[in-house]
């Protein structure tokens, strides 16, 4: 029996990682969070495809009496998210090469940078609703919608990190490294509908 067939035996960094190197394919916890990811790729397709129906069925987007969303700074926004793909990056090969400590610091950089960029966000959004509540409008329906989808994303993304952060500190095992790939993959994800929710949010701006 090779040593990949009894991959859960390796609970060292160095056995992990050479388990991880002779994998022939993926491991059944990276394969559930794709069925995951596809499913919210799905829920946020509809969520633009409804807010684009919405667009151009209306005669003024946005409505009369609400201003233009802002540009500059839901740009340098998902910018400092999307940054934050290069820690969590660095971390996934640091954990795939056995190194816990370098894994377990690039994540918790890329947490510090996340935790700041949703704090950021949570007061504009506070602000938007207290401005043209969800209830006014379609615009205003789709827009918070939108938005709150994702950010309530990028909380279940920080959390993974935050329970890999927990894991790590016991070193690396071969179930800990699939939840590293895990994080990894779902945090791509996450930036990834960052960007098109920015262009979708300022896109009025534009």
């Amino acid at each position: 029996m090779s040593e990949v067939t009894r991959s859960m035996e390796a609970t060292s960094g160095a056995g992990a990682a050479r388990v991880d190197r002779r994998r022939r394919a993926l491991p059944n916890g990276v394969w559930g969070v794709a069925l995951f990811i596809a499913t919210e790729a799905a829920l946020f397709g509809t969520l633009f495809a409804t807010y684009f129906y919405f667009r151009f069925n209306s005669p003024h987007w946005p409505p009369q009496g609400v201003e233009n969303p802002k540009v500059a700074l839901p740009l340098i926004l998902t910018a400092i998210l999307v940054s934050t793909t290069i820690p969590v990056f660095f971390a996934g090969r640091a954990a795939r090469a056995g190194n816990a400590r370098l894994a377990w610091i690039l994540f918790f950089v890329a947490l510090l940078i996340q935790g700041g960029y949703f704090g950021v966000q949570v007061h504009e959004f506070l602000g938007d609703l207290q401005k043209f509540p969800p209830s006014e409008s379609a615009y205003a329906s789709i827009y918070f919608t939108l938005l709150g989808a994702h950010h309530a994303h990028v909380v279940v993304g920080m959390l993974i990190e935050v329970w890999v952060l927990g894991k790590l500190l016991g070193g690396i095992t071969n179930y800990r490294l699939i939840g590293v790939r895990v994080a990894t993959y779902y945090w791509y994800f996450v930036n990834l509908l960052a960007i098109g929710v920015v262009f979708t949010q300022i896109y009025p701006a534009l």
